[in-house]
């Protein structure tokens, strides 16, 4: 009996959305302006009109240190949960958190070394000139 009741609640529910989601589709077609100008049908976004088109090339590389960013940022995340809790941490706490830190610090050097964050265009080398006799 009481698993009937629960499926006519949630029948009712979904039915009762419907409802709702077909009267504002009504009214607002009813009340709704019908005027079509030049100026409706472009985009509009942020109080400027659109110039170009808007399917840019980005170089991989700026993808690569977007990526960073959100892991790195990620990781601020942590660190501020820990200053929260530094107290109850102690200093058990404090040395893994000098521990992840550090961890932090070697991977953003490798990614620097590596020119992972380097997402500018590449200078060009120039081949070396003939050594002279």
């Amino acid at each position: 009996m009481g698993a009937t009741l629960h499926i006519s609640y949630l029948a009712l529910y979904f039915a009762a959305i419907l409802v709702l989601v077909a009267a504002m589709i009504g009214i607002s077609s009813l009340l709704g302006q019908r005027h079509m100008a030049r100026a409706t049908a472009q985009p509009f976004e942020s109080g400027m009109l659109p110039v170009g088109d808007a399917r840019l090339r980005f170089p991989i590389q700026f993808y690569l240190v977007a990526m960073l960013f959100v892991l790195f940022d990620l990781e601020s995340v942590f660190i501020y949960a820990w200053a929260i809790a530094i107290r109850p941490a102690g200093w058990n706490g404090y040395l893994a958190m000098l521990v992840f830190i550090g961890v932090l610090l070697a991977a953003l050097g490798y990614l620097w070394r590596l020119g992972a964050l380097d997402w500018g265009p590449k200078p060009r080398l120039r081949p070396a000139p003939p050594a002279s006799r």
